[in-house]
């Protein structure tokens, strides 16, 4: 599995599931806090829950425990590290 690909991939998923229009993939920091103020996406819990649906239609990724997914669901680092150990 190519990790740049799944980051690219997550990015655009984010994007699209929580309709950030006006945000590009590359404006979206591979070690950025997702749901802090400096990730730029200004991510709510409605946001959360369309990231969740996202991984499990686009990645096979189920988080149905919301501490679960808050320990996940950090960076794009880590949400790719973990999907890459899942596939495994």
């Amino acid at each position: 599995m190519d990790i740049e690909k799944l980051k690219f991939d997550l990015k655009k998923m984010i994007i699209d599931e929580c309709e950030k229009d006006d945000i590009s993939v590359e404006d979206i920091a591979d070690d950025v806090e997702l749901f802090s103020n400096k990730s730029g996406l200004d991510l709510d819990s409605l946001d959360a829950l369309q990231i969740s649906m996202g991984l499990q239609n686009q990645f096979g990724i189920r988080l149905p425990d919301p501490k679960e997914f808050r320990r996940v669901v950090t960076t794009i680092d880590a949400l790719a590290e973990y999907i890459k150990e899942q596939n495994a």
